[in-house]
């Protein structure tokens, strides 16, 4: 009776196998929970020569430098940071403007496009501009902001994953709303 019944499973189990398929399953990226809500947060340190507003969820980080204020706006469930930085303008408001054009233009190599954007606020006496770096690049979103006498302010976005433009793109758009909102709000503490 064994030595009927080993052949007989054998052969049910290769019958069964047999007549099952294998789909395999699509390539998907983790769900990503956006906040709902958005209240924004006045970041005004005393010693830096600038104020701006910034969302509740992400968290500022002030990294003073010799001359220059620096602050990163980190975003730790989104895995994302944005890089500020700012420097006085002392006659060199045109080889500041033309590194950060520079730096931006790096991107050319994996860029589909680069758009830019242009904002003027003249009450705040800040005038920039925003540069979506379009494709699978390092950084997908940089700006500055300036006065075009005294202030100079250059923003940075990475996400902390390997560019890919379909995965991030929920999130950029999202963090996008953030940096307008950055550029908008953005004054000088020593308006002239």
């Amino acid at each position: 009776m064994k030595q009927l019944a080993i052949p007989f499973i054998f052969i049910l189990t290769l019958a069964l196998s047999c007549c099952s398929e294998y789909t395999p399953k699509p390539r998907g990226y983790f769900r990503i929970d956006l906040p709902q809500k958005v209240n924004y947060v006045e970041f005004n340190e005393k010693e830096f020569p600038f104020k701006f507003e910034y969302s509740d969820y992400s968290v500022v980080k002030p990294v003073p430098k010799n001359d220059s204020f620096w602050v990163d706006i980190l975003y730790p469930k989104l895995n994302a940071k944005i890089y500020c930085s700012y420097k006085p303008i002392k006659n060199n408001f045109q080889s500041l403007s033309e590194d950060s054009r520079t730096f931006v233009y790096k991107h050319i190599v994996k860029a589909d496009d680069i758009p830019e954007q242009r904002y003027e606020n003249p009450d705040h006496k800040t005038y920039g501009l925003l540069y979506e770096i379009k494709g699978n690049t390092a950084s997908n979103i940089q700006f500055i902001l300036t006065d075009s006498t005294d202030h100079f302010f250059r923003g940075s976005l990475y996400f902390t994953a390997s560019p890919n433009k379909d995965s991030i793109q929920p999130v950029l758009s999202f963090i996008r709303k953030d940096v307008i909102h950055l550029i908008e709000t953005l004054e000088w503490k020593n308006n002239k």
